[in-house]
């Protein structure tokens, strides 16, 4: 009896293994996505870095802080701009063309007195004409007169000249010192690291006292309340991405949770060294608390619908062929896959029972 049921147990086994192979169609939902992993990045997340050369002079926020636009988060050592500044100043000050008006007073002045000398000199010289037209006087007196006239006519043009020369010369060098000293205090706001935006301040690379150079990052800055997933997407699946389309994202820091996102950007560059392109997506509903950096795992969503018929991907020849319980192989149309099933759209109905190709 014993040796009887040993005999017969490899036969059970292998009716049961026969039985598994055995399936029938399911009616299920099915999307089908492409893959992609990235990382999460904080809107407008910006590395800063410093216009000059020098040393840290003082640092006024720390990691983790919150920073309105415009705050100053540090300053780079600046001795000898501060002395320039102060050089700008002092040469404005004293090229301003209100600390140089009496010099234009002068000048106007003196174009009034040749203008009256003239004035003066003509009548004499009409006069002394008049009366040599009357035969009264030498031509002498009227030469003089008339050279007196031709003088005072010379000297009033002359004075003329030079108070508008003096006028455009006071002008150019009121607003050029006051252009070099905007100069020179844009120059020291270059010795200041800004903030462009309200964020937080996630990261500071450097140190009071350090070195710091124009290549070197300083700070990491980023929005506190917004955040964009970055996704690599393969240049073979890239044609297929759009704006708008739906994408599911798990992340390792909120295990068991997807949550739902939208494409927002396809960059058209692709990375030469990848291969790939970067897609950008922002969430439907934000998880509560976000860090930059945050790795994830997505499925970008092509198309989905909610009543296939759908067989498992392994029981499907050369994309179009299904083999029938009873070995009768026959041709599908297949619809929309994903990892594991594939939908059929004609070719078979629920009742069907399919063996896994070559079985």
């Amino acid at each position: 009896m014993t040796k009887k049921i040993l005999f017969l147990l490899p036969l059970a086994l292998a009716s049961c293994k026969s039985d598994v192979d055995i399936i029938k169609p399911s009616v299920e939902s099915i999307s089908e996505s492409i893959y992609a992993s990235g990382i999460v990045k904080s809107k407008s997340q910006y590395q800063a870095f410093a216009s000059v050369n020098g040393i840290i002079e003082n640092i006024y926020f720390e990691e983790g802080d919150t920073l309105k636009k415009g705050d100053t988060i540090l300053s780079i050592s600046n001795e000898t701009q501060r002395l320039n500044k102060e050089n700008a100043q002092l040469n404005a000050a004293f090229s301003d063309f209100n600390a140089n008006e009496g010099k234009l007073n002068e000048a106007e002045l003196f174009v009034d007195l040749s203008k009256n000398k003239m004035k003066s000199d003509s009548i004499l010289f009409m006069r002394q004409k008049n009366l040599w037209a009357q035969q009264i006087g030498t031509k002498i007196d009227l030469e003089q007169k008339e050279l007196a006239f031709q003088n005072s006519k010379t000297l009033y043009y002359s004075a003329v000249v030079k108070r508008n020369d003096l006028k455009r010369q006071l002008d150019f060098t009121s607003l050029q010192s006051k252009k070099n000293l905007q100069i020179s205090s844009n120059l020291e706001g270059d010795y200041i690291l800004k903030s462009e935006i309200d964020g937080i301040l996630y990261s500071l690379e450097k140190s009071k006292g350090e070195i710091v150079s124009t290549q070197t990052p300083l700070a990491v800055i980023g929005d506190a309340a917004h955040f964009i997933l970055e996704m690599q997407v393969d240049e073979f699946d890239i044609l297929k991405i759009k704006k708008g389309l739906l994408v599911m994202v798990t992340l390792d820091s909120y295990k068991g949770k997807v949550y739902e996102a939208k494409v927002t950007k396809v960059d058209p560059l692709m990375n030469e060294r990848s291969k790939t392109f970067m897609v950008e997506a922002e969430f439907i509903v934000q998880p509560e608390l976000l860090y930059p950096n945050l790795t994830f795992e997505a499925n970008i969503v092509l198309q989905s619908k909610e009543k296939a018929l759908l067989i498992p991907r392994n029981y499907l020849l050369n994309d179009s062929i299904v083999q029938r319980k009873n070995g009768d192989k026959i041709i599908v149309k297949c619809g929309l896959r994903d990892y594991q099933k594939i939908e059929i759209i004609s070719g078979l109905s629920e009742n069907d029972e399919l063996m896994k190709p070559g079985k």
